[in-house]
């Protein structure tokens, strides 16, 4: 092993970088607005109404111990689809926003550094019940789903961005999460980057613990074709990108 790019990656995972940032040149302090809580859409796309906290009528309740107990990763899905009020609950539980937003923030079910929620939630849909199969974008602020576009063979191209790893394509539906870095750069400059990852983190755990309450199982994804999955997702690869995804089903 190269044990040079060895002690080069083991930095990332270190803070020892918040010794070398300048914080008085980050945007924040240098007065620049914030950007965008959520990433911006068309006036004119196709929302759907997510069934809204307090509303659900068939989620069932498991304490927290059971459900934290029973935590697994969960490979094998039913074919049994997911209901929109299901998806409306694992959506929630990873990015829903609590209380108002205000100037650059907004609380979520989730930890984020500085409240900065640099992540996107797109859900790749094949098994939802009412909804066509097709890319999702899930809109925090308003809790609706943002209809992206259609794409021939999901099942097929999500697998085969996965390194061709099989479940993304028996699943209900696949979460991947995606990194608008400048969320997190705007208040951290270079030391934004290694807790975005560590955001990530928080977000999927959430999603492994809604799934028990349910009855479904994720699997968590962190190999997969990094220019494949940004080209499926229709997104730039720079300015914003995928970093993590989680398969879910009924099991």
């Amino acid at each position: 092993m190269d044990r040079d790019l060895l002690r080069q990656y083991r930095f990332f995972l270190k803070d020892s970088i918040r010794k070398r940032v300048d914080f008085s040149q980050t945007d924040q302090n240098r007065g620049i607005s914030p950007p965008p809580i959520e990433k911006p859409y068309p006036n004119d796309s196709l929302r759907i109404d997510l069934v809204k906290p307090g509303d659900w009528e068939k989620i069932p309740g498991m304490d927290l111990a059971s459900a934290i107990r029973n935590r697994q990763s969960r490979r094998m899905y039913k074919k049994e689809p997911l209901t929109q009020e299901e998806v409306s609950f694992l959506l929630w539980a990873t990015q829903g926003v609590r209380g108002e937003p205000d100037w650059g923030h907004a609380y979520r079910t989730v930890p984020s550094a500085g409240c900065r929620h640099a992540l996107e939630t797109y859900l790749a849909i094949l098994r939802v019940e009412g909804l066509d199969v097709g890319i999702y974008r899930y809109l925090p602020l308003s809790h609706q789903l943002l209809y992206e576009f259609s794409e021939k063979n999901l099942h097929g191209k999500i697998v085969e961005a996965a390194f061709g790893q099989p479940y993304p394509g028996s699943s209900a539906l696949t979460f991947i999460w995606t990194a608008i870095p400048y969320r997190m750069e705007w208040r951290y400059g270079l030391a934004a980057h290694r807790v975005i990852a560590i955001d990530a983190g928080h977000v999927c755990q959430n999603l492994y613990l809604a799934c028990e309450a349910i009855g479904a199982g994720t699997c968590a994804i962190g190999a997969y074709d990094q220019e494949a999955l940004d080209q499926l997702l229709r997104i730039d690869g720079e300015e914003e990108f995928a970093v993590y995804m989680a398969s879910v089903g009924k099991v």
